[in-house]
């Protein structure tokens, strides 16, 4: 097995980039990886970037707008210096055995792997990120820990592991690409090709993951105690030890969400379980007491009455309508 030669270090030449799509992608995560090196390209005025697009077998990718991609069949790429998986809907399937077969085989050439969106599954499904840190979309981080124990599972927005590089989504796809153009480049050109899209946001690829977008009622210490709540729903955290965990005082912390939000943090540490309930009643096919569960509810019943003065229904009519 050839060792990867790290491309996040600085380097003038031109670094040959794979990206292989797979059906049913979304358009944005997809273009999250191609456009920053577009636009690196044309903001040093000359090619830092060349990359070739790929397609799991000979048929044409289609992306969630309807856009058509095609490429070179994953089996006839001989080499590449990064390879781009980029990947949405029907992931599990789409994990064949063959693809997993050339994943190892262009990573036993020194190819540095990253995934964007459900690559990071499709990666760890053919064994690439065995002992790494990686990340994924906030929607399958606990069933991909659960699935893949051999691999680090972080909340984390990008990761980066040695030759492997990973990522939540869209917007993480690019700060993960504006990460690479500054190690390769400099920050003077990540922060014009950050500019061109006009995202201004120096982001820590540590910061977690999110489930809903900003708020602008938040402010920091409400902020920072909501995505505290986001990462404990099937375990929730007494109000004074979040508090605790901020370093204020629980008055402090009720003061700031009622000023803020206009509701108590344990009205709203309810509203982000509920809200995450009725994702998982209408987007997934899990058992409703194991979604109970995931969400904090001691029991079915709990989960019933919270449920339904949540949001109208019940889950199990909201579920067979």
């Amino acid at each position: 097995m050839k060792s990867a030669q790290s491309i996040l270090t600085s380097a003038s030449a031109t670094l040959n980039v794979a990206v292989l799509t797979f059906q049913a992608t979304n358009t944005l995560s997809f273009a999250a990886a191609i456009d920053p090196m577009r636009a690196a390209n044309r903001q040093a005025g000359r090619q830092l970037f060349d990359w070739t697009y790929v397609t799991p077998g000979s048929d044409p990718v289609v992306l969630t707008s309807g856009i058509t991609l095609t490429g070179t069949p994953l089996a006839q790429l001989i080499a590449t210096d990064l390879l781009i998986v980029v990947a949405g809907f029907r992931i599990e399937e789409q994990a064949t055995p063959a693809i997993g077969a050339s994943l190892r085989r262009l990573a036993a050439s020194g190819a540095t792997l990253a995934g964007i969106d459900g690559g990071p599954w499709i990666l760890a499904a053919s064994g690439v990120l065995d002992g790494e840190t990686a990340t994924t979309h906030w929607e399958d981080l606990g069933a991909f820990a659960i699935r893949f124990p051999d691999v680090t599972t972080v909340a984390n927005r990008f990761c980066i592991s040695h030759a492997r590089m990973t990522c939540g989504g869209a917007i993480p796809a690019i700060d993960m690409m504006l990460h690479l153009i500054a190690a390769r480049h400099g920050r003077k050109l990540a922060r014009q090709v950050a500019g061109a899209f006009i995202h201004d946001v120096a982001t820590d690829p540590a910061r977690p993951q999110t489930r809903a977008g900003p708020d602008p009622r938040h402010n920091r210490l409400t902020a920072e105690a909501s995505a505290l709540m986001e990462h404990t729903l099937d375990a929730p955290l007494p109000i004074p030890e979040i508090a605790r965990r901020l370093r204020i005082s629980p008055r402090t912390l009720e003061t700031q969400f009622r000023a803020r939000l206009g509701r108590s943090p344990k009205a709203h540490y309810l509203t982000l379980r509920l809200a995450e309930a009725l994702r998982l009643v209408t987007q997934t096919d899990h058992a409703l007491i194991d979604i109970a569960l995931a969400t904090g509810f001691g029991s079915a019943a709990s989960f019933s009455r919270a449920f339904r003065a949540a949001h109208g229904t019940s889950a199990r009519r909201l579920r067979s309508g």
